[in-house]
């Protein structure tokens, strides 16, 4: 009878609370191995002395299938169950069991797969987990399959999750995260996960257990350093926390660490290591520097260091004590940096001091980081050739650049990069021009339009770039002018706006650099005009003889309805040797445009011109003296001007100042735009109201709340649309709408399921239509889960007669076995109902009174479809 009953257990699941006291930590890591193919490892740590010793695993990969995976680590033979084991795990402290399962899998395609693990169960005892060995065990992971993010292996974590402190001693912890393609990680604290990777109910984080505490427990999201400042009761604590992965700026995955803290009284005082400053280094140096750790009770201690520095194919990191004496000791850390360190991200490196304190082993944990940078670009020069600048520089000492990028500004700045400083700050005012194969170390400035502007002094910086797109330090900063042989536009201004009568002033700065020798004179000008902003369809309106003439007025142009731009050319006038010396650059007058708002005008000012616009007046036409009044001063290129009155008519213009930075041109360049005028409308959606919903479990319904914008940022709502989601199906379609700006509140009545989606969209009186709101979602587990008593008494008295669930929603069906303490069926349904009336399958026979024990599989609507959730339990008929 025994031997059946013990083997009832293992066939069906249920276990009694000696055989599921084991799981303590764990966390599920990967990496890629080829096309769809991922690694997959499983590290758990258990209670070594416990009969649930899992020699196998089951994983879901987040696809639809699952697979189990046998231990491989730690030798041969029996374990606590009475099982042969090819692997039984690594002891690794009193009571601690440590435990790889290894597999490999082949995924469908690219999405995004959550990798999981739910075993029964964890230890006994967990001080901030409530009836903890009644709860499984659930990890989770998260591995983004995108082709164009590229292949992807999660952080690996090289410090184990579990961890001693004592009682009114600071207590920390770092997992000892890398990432070995070198993205950037942060960490955050999140909640322990049971049954169904639901957040367990009353957990609580360590320092909120002793009500009388006053205690904190953080993460450092950037370090991944965990501080518990004064743990105050002893036990064992378990917390969970997120490596996120990010690459550019985009979270392509996570990891998932459930860790165990066992907090103990004692007097020993834990060791502590000395601070160590983060580094940069130029690839090709090496770094060096010493650790140090003492103790307060004069103990020995272990140091150590990980980090991924030590696990570089090449030339990787060694660690050295060469100083150990009781309480202190030291070690040189040494690593001689190559090139193919370059990294976007800095590594970093963490440092372990244990003492070896007769009482309980403490410890300190201190993290630094290392960057390694490419080397500067060498030797850059820069030479005038015709209208155009040559550069050219030494190849990078770094084989491994895949590219050059080249920086531009007008005038000198003088910067030169700190320590740990790559790229080209953007207050340097550089621009990104170009970027170019590593196999080049030549560029040409100017064979593109706009081409380049001559008595303007070019600067130039050139950065190396390296596969993950770090950035070398920068090169050193050249300068180099066009000749002045050519004519420098310095004015279009508008003098009179007209479309027929319109005027434009016109000037230029002479040339002063012409070769005599080639183009003896006498000179001539050459006037041309385009109605647009880049010269695109010239035309020949005038000529000046005379070098020193260099003001034009043109006249009868429209100048209402488009911008106007020139181009002067400057000819040898010789005779017999006539030629084109060199044309100027182009140059715009400035065009204001408008975008109409709500009550508003965005005046925009449009513009070509080789020199640089920084600062704009804008004028408005005062309606009484029909003057133009200041009305604003920017560095921007456009104006808000507020407060207007939809529909009315208001005129502007604009005085742009401006320079070319060089000296012996006229400075400051002052230039009007046209007049013009614009009308503001209401064009401008409402914002989207705050949405907030409400589940009604027992009438299975959703209440839906949100703001009235017009309390807030709005004036004129005067309709909402409301929208809803249901199970299965992917976008919001349209629920129904409600009348009146203080109409916010709409009930949903739903038949099975409150799982859905809601989002809420504002109309105002002019019809516009706002963003949707923040989508809000409800799913099942809202109401709780499926569950059922554990006890009836189908007597006949009229109370209690039923084998029913508790209230419920969004359950499809279930697959219901009920079974004696002999394993044999004596009801089963599909009905979520289920109403069983204590009689046996098949006979219609009362069931004896007593214990029963159910399997039921639970199928729930959910917002991501139908889950199966399973459910063991014992049931106990009392009539």
């Amino acid at each position: 009878m025994k031997r059946l009953l013990f083997l009832f257990f293992v066939y069906t699941g249920l276990s009694i609370p000696a055989l599921a006291t084991h799981q303590r930590a764990g966390e599920i890591t990967f990496r890629y191995i080829s096309g769809l193919t991922y690694e997959i490892t499983i590290i758990t740590y258990e209670y070594s002395l416990s009969p649930a010793d899992r020699n196998e695993l089951e994983i879901s990969w987040g696809d639809g299938t699952t697979s189990v995976i046998v231990r491989s680590n730690g030798p041969a033979g029996v374990n606590p169950a009475g099982l042969y084991c090819d692997h039984l795990g690594e002891i690794v402290g009193p009571d601690i069991k440590k435990c790889l399962y290894v597999s490999q899998h082949n995924f469908p395609g690219p999405s995004t797969y959550k990798i999981s693990l739910e075993d029964p169960n964890r230890n006994y005892g967990i001080q901030n987990i409530p009836s903890s060995v009644d709860i499984p065990l659930y990890i989770e992971t998260m591995l983004t399959i995108n082709p164009f993010v590229g292949p992807d292996s999660s952080p690996q974590l090289l410090l184990p999750p579990i961890d001693r402190g004592c009682i009114n001693h600071p207590f920390i912890h770092n997992p000892g995260a890398y990432d070995p393609d070198g993205d950037s990680l942060s960490y955050k604290l999140t909640v322990c996960r049971g049954a169904g990777g639901q957040p367990i109910a009353g957990y609580i984080l360590p320092n909120q257990v002793d009500p009388n505490a006053s205690s904190t427990f953080t993460i450092n999201p950037v370090t991944g350093d965990i501080t518990w400042d004064s743990p105050t009761l002893q036990g064992e604590y378990n917390i969970s926390f997120l490596i996120e992965e990010w690459r550019n700026g985009t979270r392509i995955g996570y990891v998932t660490r459930d860790m165990q803290i066992t907090i103990v009284t004692c007097q020993n005082k834990a060791p502590s290591i000395q601070p160590i400053a983060d580094t940069c280094v130029e690839a090709g140096d090496t770094v060096k520097f010493r650790a140090t750790a003492t103790d307060p009770n004069f103990d020995r201690m272990t140091l150590t260091a990980t980090g991924s520095p030590f696990l570089e194919n090449e030339s990787p990191a060694t660690f050295n004590i060469i100083k150990d004496s009781l309480g202190y000791i030291a070690g040189d850390f040494n690593w001689e940096t190559k090139c193919s360190h370059i990294k976007r991200n800095p590594y970093q490196v963490f440092f372990k001091a244990v003492d070896h304190s007769a009482e309980v082993n403490l410890f300190d944990i201190k993290s630094m980081y290392i960057k390694v940078v490419g080397p500067k670009t060498k030797n850059l020069t820069a030479t005038p050739l015709g209208s155009t600048i040559k550069l050219t520089w030494s190849p990078n000492r770094c084989s491994n650049a895949v590219s050059y990028k080249i920086y531009r500004r007008n005038g000198f700045f003088g910067f030169i990069p700190g320590n740990c400083q790559t790229g080209i700050p953007s207050y340097t005012g550089y621009k990104l021009i170009q970027e170019i194969s590593a196999t080049d170390t030549l560029f040409v400035d100017g064979n593109q339009p706009p081409g380049l502007a001559h008595g303007v002094d070019y600067c130039y910086i050139v950065v190396a770039i390296y596969p993950d797109g770090a950035e070398s330090y920068a090169s050193d900063e050249v300068c180099m002018k066009l000749k002045k042989d050519v004519p420098l536009i310095t004015n279009v201004s508008i003098q009179k706006t007209g479309k027929i009568d319109g005027k434009v002033y016109l000037a230029w700065s002479k040339p002063t650099e012409i070769d005599t020798i080639q183009a003896p004179g006498p000179y001539k000008y050459l006037i041309y005009r385009s109605n647009d902003y880049l010269g695109k369809n010239l035309i020949l309106i005038d000529s000046l003889q005379l070098l020193i003439d260099t003001i034009y007025i043109d006249q009868v142009v429209n100048t209402s309805d488009q911008p106007v731009s020139y181009r002067v050319d400057v000819y040898n006038n010789t005779p017999g040797l006539r030629f084109l010396i060199g044309p100027s650059q182009v140059a715009s007058s400035v065009f204001i445009t408008f975008e109409p708002g709500d009550n508003k005008l965005k005046i925009k000012f449009n513009f070509t011109v080789p020199w640089a616009n920084n600062t704009f007046v804008v004028y408005k036409k005062n309606e009484h003296t029909l003057a133009y009044d200041s009305i604003a001063i920017t560095s921007l290129d456009y104006y808000f001007d507020t407060a207007l009155i939809n529909g009315h008519t208001y005129c502007y213009k604009v005085k742009s100042i401006g320079s070319y930075g060089t000296p012996g041109i006229t400075d400051p360049l002052i230039n009007f735009s046209q007049e013009a005028c614009g009308i503001p409308v209401d064009n401008q959606p409402p914002c989207p109201p705050e949405l907030t919903v409400e589940p009604d479990c027992k009438n299975t319904n959703n209440i839906l709340r949100w703001t009235n914008p017009n309390l807030t940022c709005a004036d004129d709502v005067v309709k909402y649309y409301i929208y809803y989601r249901t199970p299965l199906s992917e976008n919001l379609v349209l629920l129904d709408s409600l009348n009146g700006a203080t109409s916010t509140t709409y009930t949903h009545d739903l038949k099975y399921t409150i799982s859905g989606c809601y989002g809420i969209r504002a109309v105002d009186s002019a019809g516009n239509i706002s963003i949707m709101s923040d989508t809000v979602c409800i799913d099942s587990d809202t109401c709780g889960g499926y569950h059922l008593p554990n006890v009836f008494s189908p007597n006949e008295d009229g109370f209690n007669d039923l084998f029913i669930p508790y209230p419920y929603s969004s359950v499809e069906k279930i697959d219901l076995q009920i079974f004696n303490r002999w394993g044999k069926l004596v009801f089963k349904t599909q009905d979520p109902e289920i109403k069983w009336d204590g009689k046996i399958l098949g006979t219609n026979q009362p069931a004896a009174d007593g214990v029963y024990y159910y399997s039921c599989d639970v199928y729930e609507l959910t917002l991501d479809g139908i889950r199966k959730r399973a459910l063991k339990g014992a049931i106990t008929i009392i009539r």
